[in-house]
């Protein structure tokens, strides 16, 4: 009977604890969700019930017209190949850099080394684009998809290199020392034991190089003509000084978002596995 009554304070704060945590999580979230909802709102509003008093979250006739003006009046088919490009290009060329980096950075533990990668995440994009524009015009590039490509990495590879080194430093040592020791040179070591041990981490580089790179705003607003434009470019371009479509410009924003939300809403148990995995193996 006392083990039961010792037993009920103990119950009581466990659940207090996850009412805490559940009510922190949701007032973290639900600005986020409610901007999201008004967005999904605002694009199938006519304009007439966008600017209306009080607002109208949920209208009687839904405009999806805003979606089919989009692809009418803008070429968001076209943007949408050149985000593709200009992304899976930057991603997998980061991840070529990147993995093979982090490894042997994680390896020869050079602490200089991954200071100056942090350095390199840390330093804003703009302090890169103004000498590689004037590379670019140089090279006579400009026009084309490669300009955007090469200087996404600016941001892609230090976020492989960076998370691939927390990875490899986490990652057991046996299975590399044996097979040194079996005769196997440092290649492949690398590509035959340290690789297939650090899918979980690849997978989540992967996965946030793409996000930051899709996201890319700045470097396409500059580097960017009318035919290499990205989508979040091409999002910003249909604003104007005369008159600003509220529907259809957050339809196109939806249209931006919506890989991106697919990609992490399918790959969050991969994100979470990636993130852990390498502690637990450490541990």
């Amino acid at each position: 009977m006392e083990h039961a009554l010792n037993k009920r304070p103990l119950v009581r704060r466990k659940t207090l604890d996850r009412i805490g945590l559940l009510f922190a999580a949701l007032v973290m979230v639900s600005p986020v969700v409610l901007f999201f909802l008004w967005m999904i709102s605002l694009s199938l509003k006519y304009e007439i019930d966008n600017g209306a008093y009080p607002p109208i979250l949920i209208p009687e006739n839904f405009a999806w017209s805003n979606y089919v003006q989009v692809f009418r009046e803008n070429n968001f088919f076209l943007y949408f190949w050149n985000s593709v490009l200009v992304t899976g290009a930057a991603t997998l060329l980061a991840l070529l850099i990147g993995v093979p980096a982090g490894y042997g950075i994680a390896r020869l533990k050079a602490e200089k080394a991954a200071i100056v990668i942090m350095i390199a995440r840390m330093t804003p994009g703009l302090s890169f684009l103004i000498p590689l524009f004037l590379l670019f015009q140089w090279l006579n590039l400009l026009g084309t998809l490669w300009p955007q490509i090469i200087i996404h990495l600016v941001v892609t590879v230090p976020i492989v290199v960076w998370i691939m080194i927390g990875y490899f430093e986490t990652t057991p040592m046996e299975l590399e020392e044996a097979a040194s020791i079996d005769g196997a040179t440092p290649w492949q070591v690398f590509r035959l034991v340290a690789l297939p041990i650090a899918k979980p981490g690849i997978v989540v580089a992967f996965i946030l190089a793409l996000i930051f790179s899709w996201n890319n705003f700045v470097f396409g607003i500059v580097l960017a003509s009318r035919t290499t434009r990205t989508l979040p470019v091409a999002v910003y371009n249909m604003l104007s000084f005369e008159q600003v479509s509220w529907g259809p410009l957050a339809a196109a924003a939806l249209i931006v978002t919506l890989p991106v939300l697919i990609l992490t809403l399918f790959a969050q148990k991969q994100i979470v596995a990636g993130l852990t995995a390498g502690a637990v193996k450490g541990g």
